[in-house]
């Protein structure tokens, strides 16, 4: 059965190196502490955490608009109380539903390689989920960028860091680093 879903997969950045400069005990905290701050914003913008990806997660909403302000919330709440930048990639279209509960298609590897060009503390997004930005956030288009796997150049957005935009839900949950 063919869905319209948004997809989002975030990504810790430098989390290998993390762990071997600061051992075992310190990375499943900086990962405690992503996780708890995802599940508050998931929950709080209706957005499902699909799969836990190690030192990542993919998301996945029916609308844009809240899939996009939950990774910037929870991108800007590890910018200013995490140990490691966060990264993603966005992009919306329709996908095959499989099992009820994973998710096959273009918008899926469209997200996971955006996820992968993104610096620490951006967000990629595709053109299409433009309309869906919340006003509060400043898309800066890119232009076109060849996607590994997609035969056309796909037009791209960058969300960079900006300021911070903390709800409740985040504000009380701090890193046990």
């Amino acid at each position: 059965m063919r869905v319209r879903r948004t997809f989002c997969f975030l990504d810790l950045c430098g989390f290998t190196s993390f762990t071997d400069e600061h051992g075992d005990q310190q990375a499943v905290a900086v990962l405690g502490h992503l996780r708890a701050v995802l599940r508050a914003e998931a929950e709080n913008h209706g957005v499902r955490v699909t799969k836990w990806l190690g030192d990542g997660a993919m998301l996945s909403g029916v609308d844009a608009e809240p899939v996009i302000r939950c990774a910037a919330l929870v991108r800007d709440v590890l910018q200013t109380d995490g140990r490691l930048a966060l990264r993603g990639g966005i992009c919306e279209g329709k996908v095959i539903m499989f099992e009820g509960d994973d998710y096959i298609g273009a918008a899926v590897n469209v997200a996971a390689r955006l996820c992968t060009k993104a610096i620490p503390g951006q967000l990629l997004l595709t053109g299409g989920t433009a309309p869906s930005v919340p006003g509060d956030l400043s898309p800066v288009a890119l232009g076109a960028l060849a996607v590994p796997g997609v035969s056309q150049p796909i037009e791209v957005l960058a969300l960079d860091p900006g300021p911070l935009r903390v709800t409740r839900a985040t504000s009380a949950v701090r890193p046990q680093v």
